[in-house]
């Protein structure tokens, strides 16, 4: 327990002071195997094995999708849609804002994606209609923590294969509090501009001019909506897997952007395709550093140790899930959605499970915990990433961004953690929960 626990005070001093996550969870292995004396001969091949799965491949083509969007632009059709439908009112704009969020999740899988591409589009245009430009940072943060929640999400399909569980299924823990998120924040962004000088439209269109605008911004998006429908429609339908499902996406963006609307060269693709390639391929090294550090836990009994002591230490399931949710929020405010999902199925997925908890349960804990902590200060990565993409300082969104943090998503947190129903729903109607 000592090791272990020497070893992840390691890892978080070099993630404070920068060192790339993938070379500290390096660095986690190598400290446990010297410490614990283990055998890399036998660990290299296991973990080798394990990692050598035909799932792991939809994590190139899911990284390539969400780099294919960001480069063609396809972002602009998602906004002029929703802007269609709730844009011309008061606060009409936030809204568009929160929910293009959520459909860009739908497609890239990720909030960093989600946060650059919605942020670039949206900051300038709500700061143009009258909302500040820290609000609109602010905003832009928050929301991208839906592109981790809305399936296909990636870190989940760490956390899956890292707990041996269902990738669908764990993409449908996380839609139901992913749904809350998205009223939460609408209803919330309408109430703190109710002092701004927000500009609408002086006159509602009538509903012929409505209608022309809807129909109009509908035909041009009507190729990017169809891919969530396209590649999860497959994958829940039992036609293709995830990985199939992951590459059919790739190859339905490549012909609506290259042929459809012609807004993606070859120089994007190339730097797209030599991007994904690089991100994946560090990913795929924490991978490996995580499971080797995790199979050395459990062979030295560390895993079973922290089980003991916690359950032993909590009276009751309710400290207990408090307990892995302060966790989860410190981890989530040290590193990226993927690094800290997968140290978290890797270290405190048996406490959960040892505790009781369900653990599609436990993926929605995770993805909301691991959400809040990537916008709370003083790290939050990525609410620093939507203030570079808004050109705004920390003075002008953090205050907006604490409000939206603590008002929407910590309540958000807490539902999600002491009502199992919310996230157990819809893999129970998928037949995922018996």
């Amino acid at each position: 327990m000592q090791g272990a626990l020497i070893g992840f005070i390691i890892i978080m001093v070099l993630i404070a002071f920068g060192v790339p996550i993938a070379a500290s969870f390096g660095v986690l292995a190598v400290f446990l195997t010297v410490w614990f004396n283990a055998d890399p001969s036998y660990l290299m091949p296991t973990v080798f094995i394990k990692i050598r799965v035909v799932v792991l491949l939809a994590l190139p083509m899911f990284v390539l999708l969400g780099n294919l969007m960001d480069a063609s632009g396809l972002a602009d059709r998602l906004v002029e849609f929703v802007d269609s439908i709730v844009g011309r009112i008061k606060g009409g704009l936030g809204a568009v804002t929160v929910a293009t969020s959520a459909l860009f999740g739908a497609i890239s899988g990720t909030d960093s994606a989600a946060i650059a591409c919605i942020g670039t589009v949206m900051i300038p245009r709500m700061e143009k209609n009258g909302y500040p430009r820290g609000h609109a940072t602010a905003l832009v943060g928050c929301a991208g923590i839906l592109g981790q929640l809305v399936p296909p999400s990636v870190p989940m399909i760490f956390y899956a294969i890292v707990s041996a569980n269902s990738i669908p299924a764990c993409w449908l823990a996380t839609l139901g509090p992913a749904i809350v998120m998205v009223v939460i924040y609408s209803l919330l962004n309408r109430f703190a501009i109710r002092k701004f000088p927000i500009k609408v439209a002086a006159k509602f269109p009538s509903f012929k001019e409505h209608a022309k605008a809807m129909s109009k911004s509908t035909y041009k998006a009507i190729p990017v909506l169809l891919l969530p429908a396209v590649v999860l429609g497959g994958i829940y339908g039992g036609i293709v897997t995830p990985t199939e499902g992951a590459c059919l996406g790739v190859f339905y963006i490549l012909v609506v952007a290259c042929g459809f609307y012609r807004s993606v060269g070859f120089s994007q693709l190339k730097e797209a395709t030599i991007s994904a390639a690089v991100t994946s391929g560090v990913i795929l090294l924490m991978t490996f550093f995580i499971l080797v550090s995790s199979k050395i836990l459990i062979l030295e009994g560390v895993t079973q140790q922290l089980t003991n002591w916690v359950l032993g230490t909590s009276p009751n399931i309710y400290v207990t899930l408090l307990l892995l949710n302060v966790i989860l929020l410190i981890m989530g405010m040290m590193m990226d959605d993927i690094s800290g999902t997968l140290l978290a199925a890797a270290v405190l997925y048996p406490v959960a499970v040892a505790a009781g908890v369900h653990p599609l349960h436990f993926a929605a804990i995770i993805g909301v915990n691991l959400g809040l902590g990537t916008v709370t200060p003083p790290t939050a990565p990525m609410l620093y990433l939507a203030g570079r993409i808004g050109h705004s300082t920390a003075e002008e969104y953090m205050k907006p961004a604490m409000f939206f943090m603590w008002v929407g998503m910590l309540p958000l947190v807490l539902l999600t953690t002491y009502w199992p129903t919310l996230s157990l729903t819809l893999p129970g109607l998928a037949g995922f929960v018996h």
